[in-house]
């Protein structure tokens, strides 16, 4: 998915350590974090919907997108570009389907490496005192 994808996966789990630290220490009362957030990249090349497009196929596709979800599967950031030739509906709602499985995925990793699934080590996932 490139690294603007990788990298918004990346810096909410080490937001969300950084964050379970500074509770251990007490110096954070309140979590700010409310969800996870992450994010992956979609796109049609040869006519084919891929999931997590590698450079490779990403420099050829005829469709590229990049998705940001929360974990409860509320849209951050809808953003695509028809490379090479216009795409429909049908197209777009398949490319978001996909970009839902690798998120639902994605937020599964991020849930085992942080502390028990909560995204900063606390029993509730909203911000609380």
């Amino acid at each position: 998915g490139g690294t603007r994808t990788a990298s918004i996966t990346g810096a909410f789990v080490a937001l969300a350590l950084a964050i379970e630290k500074l509770r251990e220490r007490d110096v954070l009362k309140i979590v700010p974090i409310t969800d996870f957030v992450a994010a992956t990249s979609v796109g049609i090349v040869d006519g084919e919907p891929l999931l997590d497009l590698a450079y490779e196929d990403d420099s050829r596709a005829e469709v590229d997108m990049n998705i940001v979800k929360t974990g409860d599967g509320r849209f951050v950031e809808v953003q695509g570009t028809a490379e090479a030739i216009p795409f429909g509906r049908e197209a777009l709602l398949t490319l978001l389907d996909l970009a839902d499985a690798g998120i639902r995925a994605l937020v599964e990793k991020q849930r085992a490496w942080t502390s028990g699934g909560d995204p900063a080590g606390v029993s509730g996932v909203a911000a609380r005192p």
